[in-house]
């Protein structure tokens, strides 16, 4: 319905008759008839391994579906120009190209008659990492009418229809030999994918296949992944994309396993971690660089020190660790930069900002690169029209690969200048010196250099400690404190992946204390508010204590991976860990709410049924 104003059309929307004809509700993904996307991977004679293992280990773990929530929800204005032929969309998005792409392929449009703008958006979380159906439908509106039209969805709209994230269950099995050898692992995953496929919804469940193995030096692998059919709205990218999933599965199974085996958990891990690099996993991955036990084993000091400083109130409490590894990077993004008159730097990128701190890291680049101040950088992005090609801002990759971008873009035009001020000097290069300025003023057309940069995926990682209390009078759970130790490579800007930190890991608290979709035997979603779907406020936020480790990646010029997720990852297992811990290792899926947890408490049998 399109309409003057949105309470003309709100109002137009109850002339709108709809038949629907009624199918069978399906709301699980094992119970689904249809598959809408599936992955495979085997390594290693997995059968012989099972088969020869002293232990087998087996755990069914489940994860529910997540709302991204970001302070501005999506929205759109779409503008056609007759006389040019050109569509502008302006659109709430974490890139450029990706819409450009998509809204080309969906209209029948090349796309040099599309113009998408990008302003600057109040957070994604991989939740407007594709056209959304109503963005198309403006700018078909547009198209048609002749006349501008926008759409603003309210927070109501956000929580029903924006795709939401995890929504997986997995059956895992780990074959240990009579040393707590770690010799194959068999993993089946179905991920419920909604009602039918966003560009970018099969991405976490296979991620969620490929990462499976984690941390652990694992011979032999065999992986299922499907992706089923449920009629709720489709699942997508959220903070973590995958990665959250197969770290809790796996960590909470080698907890398991420590259990079981009577080896001191963290004696399992130091024993089972990868320590040689590059190293290629039996799905497939090729982790480019790490020190998983320095990772560890700073994380184990951290919470040494937490322990002295920081009381856990209450009368049953446990402690969790985990381990993650994130894949980062990828494909490519380009980088253009101008010089300015004045000896100011006009660069602009592919990747562009929703709340990350873009600018700031991009400008230290080119300003190091360049031997120049931070204020004579100026950073453009967001506009499909001069924004140079690339994929965008996801899966903490900017840093590795748009940052890269403007590294040899600012290296190229270095050594340009170079040439032209020996020219002008008549001197040769190095011998002499001359100001930005200066050249700026001397060269005409202005000097100006573009760069791609390619490559495969680099792997952050990270190891984690919670400590949380229990209340077994009200089933309440607080988390006392948590140690987030991270590898991200070489660190640009160390405040803003601080920042990143903290973000990603109240993010997984919020998916440990309180949120989830839920949707009724009908299908309908019962959390379709902020009443009913609860975030994490200040008051909840424990003590969380960072570390680094940095160990470059040697696939790109900088060293860099990806810090924007690994609070997302490496939190969510650890606390599901300590919950373990303080249950006396019965798990319990999350969110741990405190009826969940009192149930768990007081009905022992109900354990099994969380």
């Amino acid at each position: 319905v399109v309409a003057a104003s949105r309470a003309l059309a709100e109002d137009a929307c109850e002339l709108v008759e709809v038949d629907y004809e009624p199918r069978p509700v399906v709301t699980s993904p094992r119970a689904s008839d249809l598959a809408l996307m599936r992955w495979s991977r085997q390594a290693g004679d997995v059968d012989a391994a099972f088969g020869a293992a002293a232990r087998v280990v087996a755990g069914r773990y489940a994860l529910p579906r997540l709302i991204a929530a970001p302070m501005e929800t999506r929205g759109a204005v779409a503008a056609y120009a007759p006389d040019v032929d050109l569509l502008t969309v302006w659109c709430s998005a974490q890139d450029t190209h990706r819409p450009l792409a998509q809204l080309a392929h969906i209209l029948d449009r090349p796309e040099r008659a599309i113009r998408v703008i990008v302003p600057d958006v109040g957070g994604a979380f991989g939740s407007k990492g594709t056209v959304a159906p109503e963005v198309a439908a403006v700018a078909a509106a547009a198209l048609r009418l002749g006349t501008p039209v926008k759409w603003t969805e309210d927070r109501l709209e956000n929580l029903l229809a924006a795709s939401q994230g995890r929504g997986i269950e997995g059956d895992v099995e780990l074959a240990l030999d009579a040393a707590g050898h770690m010799l194959a692992l068999r993993a089946r995953l179905w991920s419920d994918l909604g009602g039918y496929l966003l560009t970018t919804t099969p991405v976490p469940p296979h991620t969620a296949g490929t990462l499976i193995t984690g941390c652990y030096d694992i011979p032999a692998a065999q992986v299922t992944v499907v992706g089923a059919r449920t009629h709720k709205v489709p699942t997508g990218p959220y903070r973590g994309a995958g990665r959250p999933d197969a770290a809790y599965m796996l960590e909470a199974l080698v907890d398991a396993a420590a259990r079981e085996t009577g080896i001191d958990r963290v004696a399992l891990r130091r024993r089972n971690l990868v320590r040689r690099f590059p190293h290629r996993t039996p799905t497939g991955l090729e982790y480019d660089s790490g020190d998983f036990e320095r990772c560890l084993d700073l994380a184990l000091k951290l919470a040494a020190e937490a322990a002295d400083r920081i009381p856990s109130r209450g009368t049953l409490c446990g402690t969790g660790v985990a381990l993650y590894v994130e894949r980062a990077g990828g494909a490519f993004e380009s980088a253009e930069i101008e010089l300015r008159p004045g000896g100011r730097f006009a660069i602009a990128s592919s990747s562009s900002p929703h709340g990350q701190g873009h600018d700031i890291t991009f400008a230290q680049i080119a300003s190091e690169r360049l031997h120049a101040s931070l204020d004579a950088i100026e950073l453009t992005f967001g506009d499909s029209a001069t924004a140079p090609p690339g994929v965008g801002t996801f899966g903490s990759r900017s840093v590795a690969m748009a940052g890269s971008a403007i590294a040899v873009a600012a290296d190229r035009l270095l050594e340009r200048a170079r040439a032209l001020a020996a020219d002008a000097l008549g001197a040769d290069p190095g011998a002499a010196t001359v100001d930005w300025a200066a050249l700026a003023g001397a060269v005409d057309p202005p000097l100006r250099v573009g760069a791609e940069w390619r490559s495969a995926n680099a792997f952050s990682s990270g190891a984690y400690v919670a400590r949380v209390a229990l209340d077994p009078g009200t089933g309440t759970l607080t988390v006392s404190w948590l140690v987030a130790v991270d590898d991200a490579g070489t660190l640009i800007n160390p405040l803003l992946v601080h920042g990143q930190v903290i973000g990603g890991a109240v993010q997984a608290l919020g998916e440990c204390m309180t949120e989830e979709a839920i949707h009724d035997t009908e299908g309908q979603m019962r959390s379709g508010s902020l009443v009913e779907y609860c975030l994490p406020t200040a008051a909840e936020v424990p003590p969380i204590l960072t570390g680094e480790v940095q160990t470059p990646s040697p696939l790109n010029p900088l060293g860099a991976k990806g810090a924007g997720e690994g609070g997302a990852v490496g939190a969510l297992p650890a606390i599901a860990n300590a919950v373990a811990d303080a249950l006396g290792g019965r798990h319990v899926n999350p969110p741990f709410t405190a009826e969940k947890l009192w149930r768990v408490l007081h009905e022992p049998a109900a354990a099994g049924r969380s």
